[in-house]
């Protein structure tokens, strides 16, 4: 077990120092695998996509009257709900209760 860790500790070790030796080298080496690799991302998603032949449905689109004229009567409905609450009266929450009227007290007859 000690054999293991020791050759963990050295490979860690080693590696940063062979890469900072080796600076330039290793930019130019990951350099060209970035552009193969972005080369090879571009001919699978951009030229191999305009190569296949994307096939049409023979039925066209059709408009279908009786949805559009649902969807309408549903929207001119949102909007009278929403023109309604232009109308509405609502009291300033920050004016506080207003005085309501206290009724007076009827006189009892004295006999």
């Amino acid at each position: 077990m000690k054999i293991e860790i020791n050759k963990i500790k050295y490979f860690f070790k080693k590696h940063p120092r062979v890469l900072a030796e080796n600076a330039f080298g290793f930019s130019i080496i990951f350099i060209f695998l970035s552009l193969i690799l972005g080369g090879l991302i571009f001919y699978k998603y951009g030229i191999l996509n305009q190569k296949t032949k994307i096939d049409v449905a023979e039925e066209t689109f059709r408009f279908q009257e009786g949805a559009y004229q649902e969807i309408l009567k549903i929207w001119q409905e949102r909007e009278g709900k929403f023109n309604a609450i232009n109308s509405k009266q609502y009291s300033n929450p920050f004016q506080g209760p207003s005085p309501t009227p206290v009724p007076t007290p009827k006189p009892t007859p004295t006999k």
